[in-house]
């Protein structure tokens, strides 16, 4: 058993690796190399998929022991785009979005029709993602990290990637993402003294879940119906958390609770008295296997507080945002599929494409996704301004509820018999689509 074992990690890091050397392989010769900026962040993302790439085993419930920080916490500085107007990425984030869109074909996309029927994701996948960095992508160099600035366009694009490969692993892989991003970015020095290590140390299998989503109808994340309420130097909470990815093997969560009137986010660890895990499955996303966080008198430290109200403010609407990105990616692969499949399939002597009603709900699915992708890229290069995108991210998410669940519909659709069944990825697509436009929480860019 013991030999099995070691062979089974050191083949999941075999693999990890080599992902590693082909991007390696593929960048190395680019020009963007030339410039020592560009070859230190290789650098960095090469070291820390060393670091991890020969760790497999899952390690939860750590304990997270209490430490001082510096006198300020670090906080990544926000990206500057230039003044004119232009999406095209820089060649850094293209540099990202290769690693991302390999690591969604080579190892998520395989890997995504037994992850739902499973409702885990492989231990293989896990090792890739975080080799290549994927969990550090919204943490600072100071912190560790490998973010060099708080840039929401290039999580954008890194979600749209993974998402392309699958919206379910993708949620499951980034879901302690988000968390070390709100550690990062609303944390205290304390804070992230105490929290992040377990993120950027060397044992990455840390898991962790941004818990916003609640179970009753017509829910308001900015006036949540957990409450808080302060006893001496503690806070007691009451609530239930829905649609939390992996809550049952979680390492820490944030969740958001009405604090005397106010949202806020706070820091709650597992194993705290009052808080329990239900099994809640989903239509979609099942890959991230989502349960419920029950929290019954739940006591933690005041402390725990993490950022302002403020701060819940701007993670929701980061978080509206990032799940449109994720609707982009999947969408993608929706198009991706059905344009060679309208093309090869005949009937009645003649390809299915060069019937109107079918070019053009192809070209309505092309037009609406290029659509929400523009929207998702304008609203995360006004965050990196500094510029107030609100109008843009609530724009951006209602297209990703109208027509992510239309492009998955008609993806459906267009294969006929072909988009019911489990052999093709169709109706795995149009469940997942359905959750980027009604979820709160759990991604965050």
């Amino acid at each position: 058993m013991a030999g099995t074992q070691a062979r089974t990690q050191v083949s999941v890091s075999e693999r990890a690796q080599r992902l590693g050397l082909r991007m390696l392989r593929r960048v190395g010769g680019l020009p963007l190399m030339q410039r020592s900026e560009a070859r230190t962040r290789v650098e960095r993302i090469l070291y820390h998929g060393a670091r991890q790439g020969f760790r497999a085993e899952l390690v939860a419930r750590r304990a997270f022991a209490r430490r001082s920080g510096p006198a300020t916490p670090s906080r990544a500085a926000l990206a500057r785009p230039g003044r004119e107007f232009d999406l095209t990425p820089t060649e850094d984030q293209q540099m990202l979005q290769a690693a991302a869109r390999e690591l969604a074909d080579e190892v998520i996309r395989p890997a995504a029709a037994q992850a739902d029927v499973d409702r885990a994701v492989p231990e293989k996948v896990r090792t890739a993602a975080w080799s290549m960095g994927t969990g550090l992508v919204g943490v600072p160099t100071a912190l560790d990290g490998i973010a060099e600035e708080r840039s929401a366009v290039t999580m954008a694009l890194v979600i749209e990637e993974l998402a392309r490969g699958d919206m379910g692993i993708a949620v499951s892989l980034l879901a302690p993402a988000a968390v070390a991003a709100a550690l990062a970015s609303y944390g205290s020095a304390d804070q992230q003294a105490t929290y992040l290590p377990a993120f950027t140390g060397s044992d990455s299998s840390v898991a962790a879940a941004l818990a916003l989503m609640e179970p009753q109808p017509l829910y308001d994340p900015l006036k949540p119906c957990t409450s808080a309420r302060t006893e001496r130097d503690h806070l007691v909470i009451d609530g239930v958390k829905a649609l939390v990815p992996a809550a049952d093997v979680a390492d820490l969560f944030v969740i958001s609770a009405d604090l005397e009137g106010a949202p806020r986010l706070v820091i709650v660890e597992p194993g705290t008295a009052g808080l329990s895990a239900e099994d809640d499955p989903a239509m979609g996303l099942r890959a991230a296997a989502t349960r419920r966080l029950v929290l019954e008198g739940v006591r933690v430290p005041r402390s725990g507080l993490l950022g302002t109200a403020d701060d819940l403010v701007d993670a929701v609407r980061r978080s509206r945002l990032a799940w449109a990105a994720a609707a982009v990616g999947t969408a993608q692969a929706v198009l991706d599929q059905v344009v060679p499949y309208v093309k090869q399939r005949t009937a009645f002597g003649e390809p299915i494409g060069h019937r109107q009603a079918v070019a053009f709900t192809v070209a309505d699915i092309a037009i609406e996704l290029a659509g929400l992708r523009l929207l998702v890229w304008k609203a995360a290069s006004r965050l990196d301004r500094g510029e107030d995108a609100s109008a843009e991210i609530a724009q951006a998410r209602q297209l990703a509820a109208t027509y992510g669940t239309q492009i998955g519909s008609d993806g459906v659709q267009l294969l006929g018999g072909h988009g019911f069944v489990k052999e093709f990825d169709n109706e795995r697509w149009f469940r997942d689509l359905r959750a980027a436009g009604v979820l709160e929480g759990t991604l965050l860019l």
